[in-house]
Protein backbone atom coordinates (compact mmCIF):
# COMPACT_ATOMS: atom_id res chain seq x y z
CA UNK A 1 0.00 0.00 0.00
CA UNK A 2 1.13 3.48 -1.29
CA UNK A 3 0.02 6.03 1.27
CA UNK A 4 -0.03 9.72 -0.01
CA UNK A 5 -0.24 11.87 2.86
CA UNK A 6 1.11 10.91 6.26
CA UNK A 7 -0.68 12.79 8.49
CA UNK A 8 -3.30 11.96 11.19
CA UNK A 9 -6.03 10.05 8.98
CA UNK A 10 -2.93 8.30 6.50
CA UNK A 11 -0.68 7.11 9.56
CA UNK A 12 -4.10 5.80 11.06
CA UNK A 13 -4.74 3.81 7.37
CA UNK A 14 -0.94 2.85 7.64
CA UNK A 15 -1.72 0.97 11.24
CA UNK A 16 -4.69 -0.63 9.64
CA UNK A 17 -3.10 -1.72 6.64
CA UNK A 18 -0.17 -3.50 8.66
CA UNK A 19 -2.32 -4.92 10.70
CA UNK A 20 -4.00 -6.78 7.82
CA UNK A 21 -0.76 -7.89 6.46
CA UNK A 22 0.20 -5.16 3.67
CA UNK A 23 3.74 -3.74 3.67
CA UNK A 24 3.39 -0.14 3.76
CA UNK A 25 5.22 3.32 1.97
CA UNK A 26 3.93 6.65 2.35
CA UNK A 27 5.51 10.07 1.05
CA UNK A 28 4.42 13.48 2.48
CA UNK A 29 5.67 16.68 1.62
CA UNK A 30 7.71 16.73 5.13
CA UNK A 31 9.55 14.34 6.88
CA UNK A 32 7.35 11.87 9.15
CA UNK A 33 8.39 9.85 11.74
CA UNK A 34 6.58 6.44 10.67
CA UNK A 35 4.02 4.62 12.33
CA UNK A 36 4.96 0.83 13.10
CA UNK A 37 7.44 -0.84 10.21
CA UNK A 38 6.19 1.82 7.40
CA UNK A 39 8.70 3.25 5.35
CA UNK A 40 8.61 6.67 3.83
CA UNK A 41 9.58 7.37 0.04
CA UNK A 42 11.36 9.67 -1.28
CA UNK A 43 9.13 10.96 -4.24
CA UNK A 44 5.87 10.33 -5.17
CA UNK A 45 7.02 8.76 -8.45
CA UNK A 46 9.05 6.60 -6.60
CA UNK A 47 5.68 5.58 -4.37
CA UNK A 48 3.45 5.21 -7.28
CA UNK A 49 5.93 2.71 -9.17
CA UNK A 50 6.37 0.55 -6.15
CA UNK A 51 2.91 0.59 -5.00
CA UNK A 52 -0.29 -1.96 -5.86
CA UNK A 53 -2.91 0.11 -3.97
CA UNK A 54 -1.79 4.03 -3.44
CA UNK A 55 -4.54 5.89 -1.08
CA UNK A 56 -4.66 9.43 -0.85
CA UNK A 57 -4.89 11.79 2.56
CA UNK A 58 -3.96 14.90 1.80
CA UNK A 59 -5.61 18.37 2.25
CA UNK A 60 -7.32 20.75 -0.18
CA UNK A 61 -4.54 22.57 -0.93
CA UNK A 62 -3.05 24.93 -4.24
CA UNK A 63 -0.62 22.82 -4.38
CA UNK A 64 -2.66 19.31 -4.12
CA UNK A 65 -4.98 20.43 -6.90
CA UNK A 66 -4.77 18.67 -9.44
CA UNK A 67 -1.36 16.53 -8.38
CA UNK A 68 -2.95 13.23 -9.57
CA UNK A 69 -3.38 13.32 -13.44
CA UNK A 70 -2.44 11.44 -16.29
CA UNK A 71 1.34 11.16 -15.93
CA UNK A 72 1.08 9.84 -12.55
CA UNK A 73 -1.80 7.28 -13.54
CA UNK A 74 1.14 6.46 -15.83
CA UNK A 75 3.92 6.40 -13.08
CA UNK A 76 1.57 3.44 -11.37
CA UNK A 77 2.00 -0.51 -11.47
CA UNK A 78 -0.35 -1.70 -14.65
CA UNK A 79 -2.95 -3.74 -12.77
CA UNK A 80 -2.90 -1.33 -9.31
CA UNK A 81 -5.88 -0.11 -7.73
CA UNK A 82 -6.42 3.84 -6.67
CA UNK A 83 -7.99 5.04 -4.11
CA UNK A 84 -8.85 8.77 -2.72
CA UNK A 85 -11.07 9.58 0.07
CA UNK A 86 -9.26 13.01 0.90
CA UNK A 87 -10.29 16.11 -1.13
CA UNK A 88 -12.39 15.72 -4.66
CA UNK A 89 -9.71 18.33 -6.64
CA UNK A 90 -6.58 16.92 -6.00
CA UNK A 91 -7.89 14.05 -9.04
CA UNK A 92 -8.07 14.64 -12.22
CA UNK A 93 -11.10 12.50 -13.43
CA UNK A 94 -10.95 11.95 -16.99
CA UNK A 95 -7.45 11.24 -16.67
CA UNK A 96 -8.70 8.36 -14.00
CA UNK A 97 -11.45 7.39 -16.15
CA UNK A 98 -8.79 6.90 -18.98
CA UNK A 99 -6.57 4.88 -16.96
CA UNK A 100 -9.21 2.50 -15.91
CA UNK A 101 -10.96 2.43 -19.05
CA UNK A 102 -7.46 1.19 -20.87
CA UNK A 103 -7.15 -1.37 -18.08
CA UNK A 104 -4.19 0.20 -16.98
CA UNK A 105 -5.65 0.38 -13.41
CA UNK A 106 -7.37 -2.69 -12.62
CA UNK A 107 -9.66 -0.44 -10.18
CA UNK A 108 -10.62 2.41 -7.87
CA UNK A 109 -12.90 3.60 -5.13
CA UNK A 110 -13.54 7.14 -5.15
CA UNK A 111 -15.59 8.93 -2.29
CA UNK A 112 -14.47 13.07 -3.15
CA UNK A 113 -15.06 14.75 -6.65
CA UNK A 114 -14.44 17.99 -8.12
CA UNK A 115 -18.69 18.71 -8.17
CA UNK A 116 -19.97 15.95 -5.32
CA UNK A 117 -23.81 14.88 -5.51
CA UNK A 118 -26.58 17.26 -3.93
CA UNK A 119 -29.41 14.49 -3.33
CA UNK A 120 -30.22 11.06 -3.60
CA UNK A 121 -32.19 10.23 -7.28
CA UNK A 122 -31.69 9.32 -10.65
CA UNK A 123 -29.58 10.93 -13.18
CA UNK A 124 -28.39 13.50 -10.46
CA UNK A 125 -24.81 12.67 -10.89
CA UNK A 126 -22.86 13.04 -13.77
CA UNK A 127 -19.09 11.73 -13.99
CA UNK A 128 -16.45 10.49 -16.24
CA UNK A 129 -16.46 7.69 -13.76
CA UNK A 130 -19.86 6.26 -14.50
CA UNK A 131 -19.95 2.96 -16.23
CA UNK A 132 -15.74 2.92 -15.57
CA UNK A 133 -14.65 -1.25 -15.09
CA UNK A 134 -14.23 -2.36 -11.12
CA UNK A 135 -15.51 1.59 -9.74
CA UNK A 136 -16.96 2.11 -6.87
CA UNK A 137 -18.09 5.77 -5.87
CA UNK A 138 -19.89 6.80 -2.65
CA UNK A 139 -21.47 10.68 -2.16
CA UNK A 140 -18.50 11.58 0.43
CA UNK A 141 -19.95 9.30 3.35
CA UNK A 142 -15.79 8.13 3.87
CA UNK A 143 -15.82 9.23 7.81
CA UNK A 144 -19.89 8.84 8.47
CA UNK A 145 -19.21 5.55 10.48
CA UNK A 146 -20.53 5.30 13.58
CA UNK A 147 -17.46 5.70 15.46
CA UNK A 148 -16.33 8.65 13.53
CA UNK A 149 -19.99 10.64 13.78
CA UNK A 150 -20.31 9.86 17.50
CA UNK A 151 -16.52 11.04 17.79
CA UNK A 152 -17.09 14.23 15.69
CA UNK A 153 -19.97 14.91 18.55
CA UNK A 154 -17.62 14.61 21.07
CA UNK A 155 -15.26 17.11 19.22
CA UNK A 156 -17.30 19.56 18.64
CA UNK A 157 -19.17 19.77 22.60
CA UNK A 158 -15.38 19.94 23.67
CA UNK A 159 -14.47 22.78 21.06
CA UNK A 160 -17.74 24.60 21.93
CA UNK A 161 -16.53 24.34 26.00
CA UNK A 162 -13.14 25.46 25.33
CA UNK A 163 -14.50 28.65 23.50
CA UNK A 164 -16.74 29.82 26.00
CA UNK A 165 -14.21 28.49 29.33
CA UNK A 166 -10.75 29.70 27.25
CA UNK A 167 -11.67 32.27 24.63
CA UNK A 168 -9.81 29.19 22.16
CA UNK A 169 -11.49 29.12 18.50
CA UNK A 170 -8.68 26.46 17.09
CA UNK A 171 -10.86 25.03 14.95
CA UNK A 172 -12.51 28.16 13.07
CA UNK A 173 -12.98 27.75 9.45
CA UNK A 174 -14.20 31.33 8.78
CA UNK A 175 -12.30 32.89 12.19
CA UNK A 176 -8.73 33.79 13.37
CA UNK A 177 -7.84 30.30 14.93
CA UNK A 178 -6.10 31.56 18.41
CA UNK A 179 -5.50 29.26 21.54
CA UNK A 180 -3.47 30.02 24.13
CA UNK A 181 -3.45 28.12 27.86
CA UNK A 182 -4.47 28.94 31.00
CA UNK A 183 -1.69 30.93 33.27
CA UNK A 184 -0.02 27.86 35.30
CA UNK A 185 -0.55 30.33 38.07
CA UNK A 186 -4.39 30.59 37.91
CA UNK A 187 -3.98 34.29 39.09
CA UNK A 188 -4.31 36.28 36.45
CA UNK A 189 -7.79 37.89 34.09
CA UNK A 190 -8.29 37.05 30.95
CA UNK A 191 -9.95 39.27 27.82
CA UNK A 192 -11.19 38.51 24.64
CA UNK A 193 -10.63 41.53 21.57
CA UNK A 194 -12.02 40.77 17.95
CA UNK A 195 -10.72 43.69 16.24
CA UNK A 196 -10.29 45.20 12.81
CA UNK A 197 -7.10 44.09 11.00
CA UNK A 198 -5.79 47.16 10.15
CA UNK A 199 -1.83 48.87 11.07
CA UNK A 200 -1.66 50.08 14.64
CA UNK A 201 -4.98 48.32 16.45
CA UNK A 202 -2.43 46.61 18.68
CA UNK A 203 -0.34 49.32 20.00
CA UNK A 204 -3.54 51.18 21.20
CA UNK A 205 -5.04 48.38 22.65
CA UNK A 206 -1.63 47.49 24.60
CA UNK A 207 -1.74 51.58 25.75
CA UNK A 208 -5.22 51.01 27.01
CA UNK A 209 -3.80 48.55 29.65
CA UNK A 210 -0.21 50.52 29.86
CA UNK A 211 -2.60 53.69 31.04
CA UNK A 212 -3.96 51.40 33.68
CA UNK A 213 -0.99 50.13 35.02
CA UNK A 214 -2.03 45.93 34.29
CA UNK A 215 0.92 44.24 33.10
CA UNK A 216 0.39 41.92 30.10
CA UNK A 217 1.13 38.37 31.18
CA UNK A 218 0.43 36.37 28.43
CA UNK A 219 -1.14 37.29 24.75
CA UNK A 220 -1.85 35.53 21.65
CA UNK A 221 -3.21 37.55 18.42
CA UNK A 222 -3.96 35.71 14.96
CA UNK A 223 -5.78 37.64 11.87
CA UNK A 224 -7.97 36.09 9.28
CA UNK A 225 -8.74 38.54 6.16
CA UNK A 226 -9.84 41.44 7.57
CA UNK A 227 -10.26 40.37 11.41
CA UNK A 228 -8.09 40.33 14.31
CA UNK A 229 -8.73 38.20 17.40
CA UNK A 230 -6.67 38.40 20.17
CA UNK A 231 -6.33 36.48 23.70
CA UNK A 232 -4.68 39.11 26.81
CA UNK A 233 -4.33 37.78 29.94
CA UNK A 234 -3.51 40.56 32.38
CA UNK A 235 -2.47 40.80 36.24
CA UNK A 236 -5.41 42.78 37.33
CA UNK A 237 -9.21 42.81 36.52
CA UNK A 238 -10.25 44.96 34.06
CA UNK A 239 -12.18 47.63 35.18
CA UNK A 240 -15.14 48.89 33.91
CA UNK A 241 -13.38 51.84 32.39
CA UNK A 242 -10.40 49.62 30.20
CA UNK A 243 -13.35 47.55 29.22
CA UNK A 244 -15.52 51.20 28.14
CA UNK A 245 -12.19 52.65 26.10
CA UNK A 246 -11.61 49.25 24.18
CA UNK A 247 -15.20 49.60 23.30
CA UNK A 248 -15.21 52.51 22.27
CA UNK A 249 -12.20 52.20 19.77
CA UNK A 250 -13.20 52.86 16.25
CA UNK A 251 -10.94 49.58 15.29
CA UNK A 252 -12.30 47.22 18.30
CA UNK A 253 -15.71 45.41 17.02
CA UNK A 254 -16.26 43.44 20.19
CA UNK A 255 -14.82 43.07 24.20
CA UNK A 256 -15.44 40.41 26.40
CA UNK A 257 -14.21 39.76 30.03
CA UNK A 258 -13.85 36.30 30.17
CA UNK A 259 -13.14 36.17 34.09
Amino acid sequence: LGIVGYGHIGAQVSVLAESMGMKVVYWDVIPKLPMGNATQISTLNELLAHSDFVSLHVPNLPSTKNMIGKEQFAQMKKGSCFMNASRGHVVVIPDLAAALKSEHLRGAYVDVFPTEPGKNGENLFESELRGCPNTLMTPHVGGSTEEAQAMIGEEVAAALLKCINEGSTYGAVNFPEVDMKKDATMTTHRLLIIHENTPGVMSAINNVFTEAKANICQQFLNTKGSIGYVIMDTNVEASMEVKKKLANMDTVLKVRVLY
